[in-house]
């Protein structure tokens, strides 16, 4: 059985030139993410009008999955934390623009200028504490938070992702939702331990994906399923239909503090050899209304 990548290091280390190179060169790997990225494409249902858009490829690696944005006609921002990884995309000569940084700190662009964003098996890293400074819940709020604010008003993300249980994969919905995104999980081959692949797609701005809208997952057979009765508790759908949060109810003080409790604390304030006024009749007497 092989170990997952992001247990064995953390991404800027696990991809060195060579992890990359290899990457890069295995034609599985090449077809895989082409089909991932095709997938991840559709399912941003972007309109088909023939004007280029501008997408973020979140976690690029060599460019493989911006080559699918190029072939498709847009023009795409590439963002990975790999400096061996830009490296490759750069001798590849790729058509986008490479930026180096952490997802996990937030993404650097300008609010609203995104039409769009891709990641092809990228974001499940944040769910691992790679250095002592790091909370993963922490960090998929800062990336989820910048990530909605990059977007333009009622622009998708489709963030295909290889979560290692449930509960990581409610950690990083449940981050997303309290981000302001509106979405769920759509999820292809539901019943094959092999081929199951799963997208997180999320719409920035009103709630417009429920879950009657939301795009179906394919089946076994490779078309758009439309059966709901698959009885898989792991393939259901969680959508958000509101942003705000609820408020905190707060505590009530129903305790009131009298003239027993002042004399009480005055004492206290006298033996710690503190000034304090004298006694009087008025002392811990409740005001009036007014004078």
């Amino acid at each position: 059985m092989s170990v997952r990548p992001e247990l064995q290091a953390p991404p800027e280390i696990f991809y060195d030139e060579g992890e990359a190179r290899k990457y890069t060169s295995s034609s599985r790997i090449v077809e895989i993410q082409g089909k991932l990225s095709e997938r991840a494409l559709e399912l941003l249902a972007l309109p088909d009008d023939g004007i280029p858009r501008l997408l973020l490829d979140i976690g690029c690696g060599s460019g493989l999955s911006g080559e699918t944005l190029s072939e498709s006609g847009h023009q795409w921002i590439g963002l990975d934390i790999s400096r061996a990884m830009l490296s490759v995309a750069l001798e590849r000569e790729v058509e986008g623009d490479l930026l180096l940084a952490d997802m996990g700190e937030g993404l650097s662009l300008r609010p609203g200028v995104v039409d769009g964003a891709i990641s092809i098996s990228a974001v499940q890293w944040l769910c691992n504490a790679d250095k002592s400074s790091h909370e993963p819940r922490l960090r998929l709020k800062a990336f989820f938070g910048s990530l909605y604010r990059c977007l333009s008003r009622g622009a998708r993300a489709v963030l295909q992702v290889y979560p290692e249980n449930l509960d990581q994969r409610q950690l990083i919905l449940s981050s997303a939702m309290r981000a302001g995104f509106a979405g769920g999980v759509v999820v292809d081959y539901p019943h094959s331990s092999k081929s199951r692949k799963e997208y997180l797609v999320l719409t920035c701005g009103p709630p417009s994906l429920s879950a009657s809208t939301l795009p179906r997952g394919k089946g076994e057979d490779g078309e758009i399923s439309d059966d709901d009765s698959s009885g898989d508790e792991e393939t259901h759908v969680m959508c958000a239909a509101n942003r705000q949060r609820p408020k905190k109810k707060q505590k009530l003080n129903t305790k009131v503090k009298g003239r027993d409790w002042l004399l009480r604390k005055k004492e206290q304030m006298r033996r710690k050899g503190n000034a304090v006024p004298p006694d009087t009749k008025y002392s811990g007497r409740k005001r009036k209304a007014r004078f």
